[in-house]
């Protein structure tokens, strides 16, 4: 049987006209004109995305947000919608109030201008502040240490300072012992404590102090204030338009007119 299959297709082929060869013939030509259409517009497609720099990519990036805006803000004032309180709608109470607290800390911390050492130390010492995620679990661990306290008492009461007194039986008045007294005086220290020194801390503690203290180091080190003028020699404009036009300039045109301009400061040009 296969036999006589291939026999009825030699004959086929043999049968073809002339010109049905040729209409064959365009066919596989025209495919193969439309792949290599469609290879090199990919090739140019990818060499584009390949030129494209960070810079284009945030700017493309701008405009998807803001045509985004901007159909939102369409399609609201068709429903016949506030388009400010439909988006606030989508905050939480505990967001907004976040929202508020940082605009009020940026308000406060508005005034960037240096008064004197004590205020630059402040706004340190501030901007520190909020670096510090304190470990609650570590530190309810060591008030139980502290106090004598059995092992995930403080957890359960929820870090409360009932966990440090001892309530009378008939509902009367909250009455701590003597121990519990002296433990929180020595936990709790103030300006009037005589101890000191004995503090232990963690090899983790110790190594977040070395961490912020080598970030600050390098920090410092990295910093540099802009100065105007600094490098750019004489003054060869009137504004910072001017000034930014003259640079772009001088950009292409230096490598030509740098003999001309240095015969006119000598005094030997034509």
């Amino acid at each position: 049987m296969p036999s006589l299959d291939g026999e009825e297709k030699a004959a086929e082929e043999v049968t073809m006209t002339m010109d049905e060869r040729k209409a064959k013939l365009e066919q596989l030509k025209a495919k193969m004109r439309s792949s290599t259409k469609a290879n090199r517009a990919s090739l140019i497609e990818e060499s584009a995305r390949a030129k494209m720099t960070v810079r284009d990519a945030a700017r493309l990036e701008r405009q998807r947000k803001l045509a985004e805006v901007l159909r939102t803000q369409a399609e609201a004032e068709d429903r016949g919608e506030d388009v400010e309180r439909q988006k606030n709608w989508e905050w939480t109470i505990e967001e907004n109030d976040n929202w508020e607290k940082k605009k009020a800390r940026k308000a406060r911390r508005a005034d960037y201008e240096f008064h004197d050492d004590a205020h630059a130390a402040r706004r340190r010492y501030k901007k520190d502040l909020d670096l510090i995620k304190p470990d609650l679990a570590a530190y309810s661990q060591q008030k139980e240490v502290v106090l004598g306290l059995a092992p995930g008492s403080l957890a359960k009461s929820g870090s409360s300072s009932s966990a440090l007194t001892a309530f009378d039986s008939s509902g009367g008045q909250v009455v701590p012992s003597a121990e519990q007294r002296m433990a929180a005086e020595s936990f709790y220290r103030d300006a009037n404590t005589l101890l000191y020194a004995d503090n232990k801390p963690t090899e983790d503690a110790i190594d977040r102090v070395v961490g912020k203290i080598n970030r600050d180091i390098d920090k410092k080190g990295k910093f540099s204030r802009k100065r105007l003028n600094e490098d750019e020699g004489d003054i060869t404009y009137i504004n910072e338009r001017n000034r930014v036009f003259n640079k772009k300039i001088a950009r292409y045109y230096d490598k030509y007119t740098s003999e001309i301009r240095a015969s006119f400061e000598r005094g030997t040009a034509l």
